[in-house]
C-alpha cells in the first residue's frame, strides 16, 4: 500500500478520532474503505473483514460508512465485524449491528490524578520504591524516536518484553509499533542508570481531546514500581497539557461478558491473566470502566463473528499461533506436560510387556525414564531452576528420539488396529512436541535479551 489511503486516514483521524482505537490504524498492516468523508479501518482474513473500532467519521455520517463498509464486503464475499466498538456506535446503528460484549476499558480524568495519589499509600509506596532504586522518567522527544541511543534502548527494552511474554506475539490492534508518526504520539521513558527499562507509548483520541496510553513495556530487570512511576508523569503530563480524558485501553473479558467468553476467561488464564490485567489497572482508581463491544450485522453468528476477530490478532491463523506460542516455551504448557506424564507412566507400568515392547527390561527402562523426567519436571516448575531446563530438553529430546526407533522398529510391524496406531501416533508425537516446548523454554529464559 502507498502512503497516500494512511495520510488520508490520517486527516480523518485528527477531525473525528472519538474511539481508542481511532490512531492505531494507522499503524502497519490495516487497509482502507473510504466512503464519503470517512473511512473504516480493516484487515481481511480471507473470509472476513475484521474492522478496528467504529467508523472514523463525523457522528452524522457514521450510520452511512458502516452501512458501506458491511455492502462492500458482501460484495467480496467476505463477512465483516468490528471489534472494540462503544456504546455511541450501538446507538447509532441499533437496527445494523448485534453487539457482544468483550471487555471494557477504565477511563479517567488527568486532574483526579493527584487525588488519587493521596487515597492510595500502596501506589504512593510504589512510587518511592523506584525512586529509591534509583528509576528516573522523562519524555522522549520526537527526534529521539526517529534514531539515536533512546530509540536503541526502547527497543531493546520491547525486544525482551516480547520475548518474555508467553504467548506469541500478535497482530492487529495489539501489534507492537512505537515509533510511527513521531509527532503525533508521545513517548515516555523509565531509565536507570542511563538505561531504558521502560516504555509508554501514547497516542491521542483527538474528537475527546484524550489519550490513549498505547504500549506499557517493562523490562523483566526493571526494579518495582517502575511502571507506576511512568503512568504516574503520564497522568501529570495528560493534566498539565489540558485533556480531561485518558485510557489504558481493553482489559479484554473483564466485567460482564457472556458466559461463552466468562469460561473462556477463566479457562485461558494459564496463558494470559485477564483478571490480573483489570486489577492492575483498577488499583490505579480510573473514575469509570467503559464496555467495548465485538459488532457484526443482524443475521451473522456470534461464535463465526468472534473466530473472524481473533484470527486478525493471530496474523497466520489459529495452528501457526499456537505452534508460535509453544516454541516459546509457556509455563502453563511446561505445567501441562508435568501433570499428563504422570498417568502416562502409569499406563506404561500397567501395559503389557509382550505387546508394547520388546521385552520386561525394555519396558521398566522407559517407565524409570519417564519418571526421572516427570521428577525434573516438578522440580524445575518448583524452583524455577533455569540450570536444569537444558538438561531436561535433552533427555524429552533423546525420549522423542528412542520412541520413533522404537515404534519403526517394534510396535508398527505388530500394530493391528486404528486404535493402536493412534497409540503409537500418540506415543511419538507427545515427546517431540514436548521438545519443542523445553527448547523454547531454554531459549527464552536463558537468553532473554536475545
Amino acid at each position: 500500500m502507498t502512503d497516500e489511503p494512511r495520510q488520508r486516514a490520517l486527516a480523518l483521524v485528527r477531525r473525528y478520532g472519538y474511539n481508542a482505537t481511532s490512531f492505531q490504524t494507522l499503524e502497519q498492516g490495516y487497509r482502507y474503505f473510504f466512503h464519503g468523508d470517512g473511512c473504516v479501518a480493516y484487515v481481511d482474513t480471507g473470509g472476513a473483514w475484521v474492522a478496528a473500532g467504529a467508523p472514523i467519521a463525523d457522528v452524522s455520517a457514521i450510520r452511512e460508512v458502516l452501512l458501506a463498509f458491511l455492502a462492500a464486503a458482501r460484495e467480496k464475499r467476505r463477512r465483516a465485524c468490528l471489534f472494540a466498538t462503544e456504546q455511541r456506535l450501538l446507538n447509532l446503528a441499533a437496527d445494523d449491528l448485534v453487539s457482544l460484549r468483550i471487555g471494557e476499558q477504565p477511563v479517567w480524568d488527568p486532574s483526579s490524578w493527584p487525588d488519587i495519589l493521596k487515597r492510595r499509600a500502596s501506589l504512593r509506596e510504589q512510587l518511592r520504591r523506584a525512586r529509591a532504586k534509583g528509576v528516573q522518567v522523562r519524555a522522549v522527544s520526537p527526534h529521539e524516536l526517529s534514531a539515536g541511543t533512546t530509540r536503541e534502548g526502547i527497543e531493546r527494552v520491547a525486544a525482551r518484553w516480547l520475548k518474555a511474554r508467553g504467548m506469541a506475539p500478535m497482530d492487529f490492534l495489539v501489534r507492537l509499533e512505537l515509533f510511527s508518526f513521531p509527532d503525533e504520539r508521545r513517548c515516555f521513558v523509565a531509565e536507570r542508570g542511563g538505561r531504558v527499562v521502560a516504555v509508554a507509548g501514547v497516542v491521542p483520541v483527538p474528537a475527546r481531546e484524550g489519550w490513549f496510553v498505547e504500549d506499557l513495556l517493562r523490562d523483566p530487570e526493571a526494579p518495582n514500581g517502575t511502571m507506576e512511576l511512568l503512568i504516574d508523569l503520564v497522568m501529570r503530563w495528560a493534566n498539565e497539557a489540558g485533556s480531561r480524558w485518558l485510557t489504558l485501553g481493553l482489559s479484554p473479558l473483564a466485567g460482564e461478558v457472556p458466559p461463552l467468553l466468562r469460561v473462556a476467561r477463566k479457562g485461558g488464564r494459564a496463558l494470559y491473566d485477564f483478571q490480573g490485567l483489570r486489577n492492575y489497572k483498577a488499583k490505579l482508581e480510573p473514575q469509570h470502566w467503559m464496555p467495548l463491544f465485538l459488532s457484526y450485522p443482524r443475521g451473522q453468528r456470534a461464535w463465526r463473528s468472534l473466530l473472524d476477530a481473533l484470527w486478525a490478532f493471530t496474523q497466520t491463523g489459529f495452528l501457526a499461533f499456537g505452534l508460535r506460542t509453544l516454541s516459546r516455551g509457556p509455563i502453563a504448557v511446561v505445567r501441562l506436560l508435568a501433570v499428563l506424564l504422570v498417568p502416562w507412566t502409569m499406563l506404561l507400568a500397567l501395559a503389557p510387556a509382550e505387546r508394547w515392547f520388546a521385552t520386561p527390561l525394555v519396558k521398566w527402562s522407559w517407565v524409570t525414564f519417564d519418571l526421572v523426567v516427570a521428577c525434573g519436571l516438578f522440580r524445575f516448575l518448583h524452583k524455577r531452576s533455569t540450570a536444569s531446563l537444558a538438561p531436561l530438553a535433552g533427555l524429552v529430546t533423546l525420549d522423542a528420539l528412542l520412541t520413533l526407533v522404537q515404534a519403526g522398529l517394534w510396535n508398527v510391524p505388530r500394530a493391528s488396529s486404528a486404535a493402536e496406531y493412534l497409540v503409537i501416533a500418540t506415543a511419538c508425537a507427545a515427546p517431540l512436541l514436548a521438545s519443542v516446548v523445553l527448547w523454547g523454554a531454554v531459549r527464552v529464559r536463558l537468553n532473554p535479551g536475545g
